[in-house]
């Protein structure tokens, strides 16, 4: 494994090239799906192999998994940083889209902190509209889990990625 220390020895353009490929690993490997930084991709691969959710195409705005009763989900990750400590989810576009948020935050590392499936209700009473952004926000913060119907789902979503780290 190469350290934070041995990267410094890398010029960009050898960063930039090792980025890309260790992007189209983790696609090669099914992990993310996309060319964007993992976080999303990676919370909807540990929510979906969590719980056998089907994935939604790529092109879906409202939702992005759905279970065997039909039943749709947003699901968003956080990668919380010392540098970002912000709890902010990306952007929510349509709340009527989905019944439930699945929503996971990450460390620096990407290893699970906290998740939860939250219901529809509870995002609704929580999100605030940005016009100029056309978008809902939501921030997962603490007290998040204390809302009712929610529920604590970190360690299923731990499970899974303990799981994914010893894969092969």
């Amino acid at each position: 494994m190469i350290s934070n220390n041995e990267l410094k020895n890398f010029s960009i353009a050898e960063l930039l090239r090792l980025h890309v490929g260790i992007g189209e690993q983790l696609r090669s490997r099914g992990i993310v799906r996309g060319e964007n930084i993992p976080t999303g991709d990676l919370a909807e691969y540990l929510f979906c192999h969590s719980y056998a959710w089907k994935q939604a195409k790529n092109s879906e705005k409202a939702f992005d998994a759905k279970d065997c009763e039909g039943k749709r989900y947003q699901i968003k990750g956080r990668r919380m940083h010392q540098r970002t400590p912000s709890r902010q989810l990306s952007a929510i576009r349509d709340l009527g889209g989905f019944d439930t948020l699945a929503a996971v935050l990450f460390d620096h590392e990407y290893r699970v902190l906290r998740a939860a499936l939250i219901p529809n209700e509870v995002v609704r009473n929580r999100c605030r509209y940005a016009k100029h952004d056309n978008k809902w926000n939501f921030i997962l913060t603490d007290d998040v889990w204390d809302e009712k119907g929610v529920r604590d789902v970190t360690k299923v979503l731990e499970r899974t990625w303990n799981q994914l780290c010893v894969m092969d």
